[in-house]
């Protein structure tokens, strides 16, 4: 069983209150943070109401959900997974709504004396081992073959490749010195900043907008409590946390 799947046994056997109103997100990873935060608001003004939260890579959730688990709330770190879901019925299209922007960044522990400044240079010799998400399963991993196959080195650097669960374990990897770099989000390099450092920004127009929609699950019996949740996404408030985190503001008219 993977750890996202025992993460989410765990979380719908978690008893919640007699009378408690649940809700159940599943969230990319690198969303975690600001849905949590803006989470403690959204639960304390509303007495009754438990948040849980189920946090992995944007596929897996996908899968998840596909298999019947029970979500009030998708937030996805791509559009592919909702795109899916959204032809298969199992979110309400109306409430589907893109609220973030990210961007792709590729780091380096901070104690490397590797030269890594520009995408040439993951194919020197002393660079010997490169994470990227899973691109099956994992949006940062997508976004990464992406940008690697637009500058013509994926086939190229294909030896050196690391496969991650998800983008905190690509960011874990390189943290633990186990790779010489990473591809991750520029918000999840943030998170630890004082045990890596950028070492050069892939150019936007190598891969896809690094966007964030969020939508209700058709299956949801917490249809007005989940929209609630995407309002507060969209607001002045959620916004703002939004930003502090380092997610930008979703592209004008990206649905």
């Amino acid at each position: 069983m993977s750890r996202v799947a025992v993460l989410l046994l765990t979380l719908l056997l978690a008893p919640a209150p007699a009378s408690a109103q649940e809700l159940v997100l599943s969230v990319a990873i690198s969303m975690k943070e600001a849905v949590e935060e803006l989470g403690k608001g959204f639960a304390s003004g509303r007495p009754g109401v438990v948040l849980r939260f189920n946090f992995g890579s944007s596929g897996e959730l996908q899968k998840q959900i596909e298999a019947g688990a029970p979500v009030d709330l998708f937030i996805s770190a791509a559009q592919r997974q909702m795109d899916e879901l959204e032809k298969t019925g199992l979110i309400v299209p109306s409430s589907r709504r893109v609220f973030a922007r990210n961007v792709l960044t590729v780091i380096k522990p901070t104690d490397s004396r590797g030269d890594v400044n520009k995408p040439a240079d993951l194919l020197d010799a002393r660079v010997k081992r490169v994470v990227i998400g899973n691109p099956k399963t994992v949006p940062v991993g997508q976004y990464s073959e992406e940008s690697l196959r637009a500058l013509g080195l994926w086939e190229r650097i294909q030896p050196k490749l690391v496969f991650s669960e998800n983008v905190r374990q690509a960011l874990d990897y390189v943290v633990r010195g186990e790779v010489d770099a990473g591809f991750v989000y520029t918000t999840d390099a943030v998170t630890r900043a004082t045990n890596v450092r950028e070492a050069f920004r892939p150019a936007e127009d190598t891969y896809r907008p690094v966007v964030y929609p969020a939508a209700v699950m058709a299956t949801s019996k917490q249809r007005s409590l989940a929209q609630s949740y995407i309002d507060l996404l969209l607001s002045r408030e959620g916004q703002a946390v939004l930003a502090r985190l380092g997610f930008q503001p979703p592209p004008l008219g990206a649905r």
